[in-house]
């Protein structure tokens, strides 16, 4: 029984290995296995495999009358499944795809407010939505507009600043 109780307790220290080291048994063999396996050689793969088939053996081993080779039976029976939910669980979260995330030339089109007055020549500051999220950026305008008039944004200029144009009603 010590011996199933030390395989569980292995898997759990090689799990904790694996989060610190990801990625590192794929890696081993310089890229031939590439795809081959298909991350059933990832660590927290068989950190899952080796811990359940130590703590399913013991439980086996302790509760039933089977002996050890019957605990090692249903230990490995647990480790693969244990394995294969954590293979699956693994792939499902690569897969995660967020949004696209907003940029710049996101924001023509939009209208804002000016926030400080844009002279002629020069920037003020208007405030615009991107994504729902207010957004605050320097502003230049061919004519000058008023502190809070509405406004077009009709380019951006950089990361941080755009060019408008005030709207007519």
């Amino acid at each position: 029984m010590e011996w199933f109780v030390g395989l569980g307790i292995a898997g759990l220290l090689l799990l904790l290995f694996s989060l610190i080291f990801d990625g590192l048994l794929e890696g081993v063999f310089g890229g031939v296995l590439d795809g081959m396996f298909d991350g059933l050689l990832s660590l927290p793969v068989i950190a899952g495999f080796v811990s359940m088939l130590g703590f399913g053996g013991a439980i086996v081993l302790g509760t039933t009358g089977v002996g050890v080779t019957g605990a090692t039976v249903a230990g490995v029976l647990a480790g693969v499944a244990a394995g294969w939910l954590t293979w699956k669980f693994s792939r499902a979260l690569m897969r995660e795809q967020t949004a696209a995330t907003p940029r710049g030339g996101d924001l023509v089109g939009t209208s804002g407010s000016v926030v400080t007055a844009i002279p002629a020549e020069g920037y003020g500051e208007v405030l615009v939505y991107l994504a729902g999220q207010p957004l605050k950026l320097s502003a230049k305008s061919a004519v000058p507009v008023a502190r809070g008039a509405e406004v077009w944004v009709e380019s951006a200029l950089s990361a941080t600043s755009v060019a408008v144009r005030p709207v007519e009603r």
